[in-house]
């Protein structure tokens, strides 16, 4: 792809993400955006930022397992040190006390950990939108989702039922009770993500570049996601990579192995 093309599509890819956003903000109440530290939902914190002029209005929502590898949280802290950021961290401390691990299974762990906790703070603090940093292009579950899609009163996804959505025109009003994930980076690729980040110089966990001739190419909990092997230290390097690359990004979670619909099923009852 020439660098002209390139930026061509990243203006395209950034202008739709940005008037998602905007209509996010314009349409519900309470929204909170969805940070886990990784590359997505930082270029989606990037791109709050543009939309809103350097502000980001609504409070971050960091779903804590317990089992983040150290140097996410670090960096989490600092970022939300450095910009001024509302932070909001999520643990459902009755599972962790009871000894959720991954061990007992890993759907099991991740709607105990992350589903759960998140329906919890969705419930408390009220919110009616959650702005999440997903693509279609990491698996066949998120492929199904639409830029603004609700979930029911029970934290449910009907993927059998989502709203049509035609050029500009989304479906925002909803039964009351639900809530709804608004996807600013739906039609975003993983060579997008790191051509955006390249461009803009957005500032990124160095987890992801080679250390040892090994780095990581997804981050999430440390005992379910493994290291790549790979000499790219710097995103140039990244991008070479993922030009001879066959394998799937998320190869390296482990919760998506457990079977062919795992993750629509994580999905299903709330999972992000």
């Amino acid at each position: 792809m020439s660098e002209q093309h390139s930026d061509s599509r990243l203006d395209r890819l950034e202008d739709q993400s940005i008037y998602i956003l905007r209509e996010g903000y314009r349409k519900f109440s309470r929204p909170a955006m969805l940070w886990s530290m990784g590359k997505d939902s930082t270029v989606l914190l990037w791109l709050a930022r543009k939309a809103f002029l350097g502000k980001v209005p609504f409070p971050l929502v960091h779903i804590d397992t317990s089992y983040k590898l150290p140097e996410m949280i670090a960096y989490r802290d600092a970022f939300v040190r450095e910009h001024g950021l509302e932070l909001i961290v999520g643990r459902n401390e009755e599972a962790l006390r009871d000894g959720m691990h991954p061990s007992r299974g890993r759907l099991t762990c991740c709607g105990a950990l992350k589903t759960a906790a998140l329906e919890a703070v969705v419930s408390e603090r009220g919110f009616d939108a959650l702005v999440v940093g997903i693509r279609r292009d990491e698996d066949g579950s998120r492929s199904k989702e639409r830029y603004f899609s609700p979930r029911n009163r029970s934290f449910e996804w009907n993927h059998r039922d989502q709203p049509p959505e035609f050029w500009d025109q989304f479906s925002t009003h909803f039964p009351p009770g639900h809530h709804v994930r608004v996807h600013p980076i739906l039609d975003w690729t993983e060579r997008d993500v790191w051509e955006y980040i390249r461009r803009e110089e957005i500032p990124i966990l160095d987890l992801y570049f080679a250390r040892g001739g090994e780095r990581y190419r997804s981050l999430g909990c440390g005992p379910c996601t493994r290291t790549i092997a790979s000499e790219a230290s710097d995103v140039p390097a990244i991008l070479v990579e993922l030009a001879a690359t066959r394998s799937s990004e998320r190869s390296v979670r482990a919760q998506d192995q457990e079977g062919a619909y795992a993750m629509q099923k994580l999905r299903t009852i709330g999972y992000m």
